[in-house]
């Protein structure tokens, strides 16, 4: 039985890391218009305070982060599919030998979160005895491992959206500066001041439009990266609840060695 459980081809699922592929795909493919057509360098040269350069970075480096935990996330989810595939051919018990989890066939579970957090179940079953094994709190530390990191998504969102506006403040700023000392008789004053308030109505926009693009794209990534994380936490709750739980609760709690 031993073997049969470790021949067995393990399922996989790297769907969260395709779908986000995917969405990256068509944004560098939007992206490779806009720089085609000169329009991402005509922002660049227009925005006198390279708050769009700054914004444009700042979201390369986000995208890098999601895409880290989108991998992270895909590798959890295929490690959880693995010991659901192990725990549901009928374990008799657990036990633990360091940090490593075997069944009583001997079978070792997949490192990561949900073999952690199914160490942590059978210490504390091996702790507490005969008493009814309650997860609530252990369910909690793994929510936490698994959608902490992911919260740097909000706030670089928001932090592009700030960026843009400020942006739009610092534009009409320089837009309305000149005409405190504009000579309407004097032809070429106004035509010096027409040309400022132009760059200032280009710095307000192109950096309100890099921030709102920024933000938005930035969302959508982060909104992929939590629904996979959510159904990796929910797999993790059946998973332990159905499988882990019951057999540590039945018979003698935890044994450990």
């Amino acid at each position: 039985m031993t073997a049969a459980i470790q021949d067995r081809p393990m399922p996989t699922d790297r769907l969260p890391l395709l779908r986000w592929m995917i969405f990256t795909g068509v944004t560098i493919f939007g992206f490779a218009m806009v720089w085609y057509f000169g329009l991402f360098r005509l922002m660049l040269a227009s925005d006198k305070t390279h708050i769009s350069a700054i914004v444009s970075v700042l979201y390369v480096l986000t995208a890098a982060h999601c895409f880290a935990r989108t991998n992270t996330i895909s590798r959890e989810n295929d490690q959880a599919q693995r010991v659901l595939a192990i725990v549901s051919t009928g374990v008799r018990n657990f036990r633990v030998i360091g940090d490593v989890v075997e069944t009583s066939d001997g079978v070792r579970l997949p490192p990561g979160q949900v073999t952690n957090h199914i160490r942590n179940l059978i210490l504390k079953a091996g702790l507490q005895g005969r008493h009814r094994l309650d997860q609530t709190l252990l369910l909690r530390g793994l929510a936490d491992s698994l959608r902490g990191p992911n919260y740097l998504g909000s706030f670089a969102s928001d932090s592009l959206m700030k960026l843009g506006l400020l942006g739009t403040i610092i534009g009409f700023i320089m837009m309305l500066a000149p005409i405190a000392g504009l000579d309407a008789a004097d032809k070429a004053s106004v035509r010096s001041s027409m040309g400022l308030m132009s760059d200032g109505m280009a710095v307000a926009m192109y950096t309100t439009l890099s921030g709102l693009i920024g933000s938005i794209l930035i969302k959508c990534q982060y909104y992929l990266l939590d629904e996979a994380t959510a159904k990796l936490f929910s797999l993790a709750t059946d998973l332990t609840e159905v499988f882990v739980v019951s057999v540590l609760e039945r018979g003698r709690d935890g044994q450990l060695q």
